[in-house]
């Protein structure tokens, strides 16, 4: 029998399409949603917060002008990416122990353009 086997090389990939949020204070942007969603062609991101519903709104951009920005950290071999949000997640004390986890997102349009939505929950 013929097979056309191909060689696996990502084993450092993370094939979640999901949003993480680290202990350390940081949000993950995995392989698999980073390549869906284009982001490799976005250098920044803007955060919101509704402090009432604990949703977190994400916005990717490249606006060099935005003051308001956090650096995309990318991944050197192509698995994604984060953006490290301490100054964040201390504004809101927002207790990234309690909260971190792989969260499912949805796209809202808001009055700040199109924003990549987590809701989060304790752990």
């Amino acid at each position: 029998m013929n097979y056309n086997f191909k060689k696996f090389e990502e084993t450092h990939g993370r094939y979640e399409s999901r949003i993480t949020v680290t202990g350390s204070k940081s949000i993950g942007f995995p392989t698999r949603f980073f390549k869906d969603n284009d982001i490799d062609s976005y250098k920044y991101v803007t955060l919101f917060y509704d402090e009432d519903k604990m949703v977190v709104g994400i916005k990717f951009l490249s606006d060099e002008g935005e003051p308001h920005k956090f650096t995309i950290v990318k991944s050197k071999d192509g698995y994604g990416g984060s953006i490290i949000a301490s100054s964040f997640f201390g504004k809101y004390a927002i207790d990234t122990k309690k909260y971190k986890g792989k969260y499912d997102w949805k796209k809202e349009i808001t009055p700040f353009g199109e924003l990549y939505v987590i809701e989060l929950k304790e752990k």
